[in-house]
């Protein structure tokens, strides 16, 4: 075997399905930042609750507290100065009852080329982690009671999927909704009461369902 055999490496192909998705992934940013920067960054939140037509939200308020995370990850930075769509990283909201975590691969497939671990400190704890195979060790911010039965698909279906005035674009403001603008926090943190009371009045002023078992087993 000559040595320029040797050095090919057993698997090219690898490589070249990472940079394709890496090129994806800037190509969604870019025009999700593009979509952000025309339409001027503006706040979900009024005097009166969220921006979301055809529907009335409660606006209470929850003063949670501070809760440590293995990453001191920026809801402000990601989907406030940088427009990313609350759905692209919460893949999972719009077809199952939870939002779920992105996994630390999607998180790389944007920080192996934007804010690397280079200059980064946030960035060099979740490389380092990739690179160990470990995913990071997220607190739960917003928890309901096990007999609470909670769906972010039907929700979201109904606010924003099903409303003929909302644009798939606005998400954020469809979750400001349960969860409050979650750009003025860095580190994410409870911001809703989330409690029956709260989500009886939603569901009174929205036509929403009144029957027990469809929200508790």
């Amino acid at each position: 075997m000559s040595p320029d055999r040797r050095k090919r490496s057993p698997f090219p192909w690898i490589r070249t399905i990472m940079a394709v998705g890496v090129v994806g992934a800037l190509i969604v940013l870019g025009g999700q930042m593009l979509e952000h920067e025309r339409r001027g960054g503006e706040s979900p939140m009024t005097e009166s609750g969220p921006r979301v037509p055809n529907a009335v939200f409660p606006t209470d308020t929850f003063a949670g507290k501070d809760i440590a995370q293995p990453i001191n990850y920026s809801h402000k930075l990601h989907a406030g100065d940088l427009g990313i769509n609350c759905l692209y990283c919460h893949t999972y909201a719009r077809r199952s009852k939870v939002a779920g975590i992105p996994p630390t691969s999607k998180c790389m497939g944007c920080h192996t080329a934007v804010a690397t671990a280079d200059d980064k400190p946030e960035i060099a704890k979740l490389s380092a982690m990739w690179e160990s195979g470990q995913s990071p060790a997220w607190n739960k911010v917003n928890d309901m009671p096990d007999f609470v039965h909670f769906s972010h698909e039907r929700h979201l279906q109904k606010f924003l999927f099903d409303n003929p005035d909302m644009n798939i674009q606005d998400s954020r403001e469809v979750c400001a909704m349960c969860h409050g603008d979650m750009v003025e926090v860095g580190v994410a943190k409870k911001m809703r009461p989330l409690t029956m009371g709260f989500c009886n009045t939603c569901h009174e002023n929205n036509d929403g369902p009144a029957d027990c078992t469809r929200c508790h087993k």
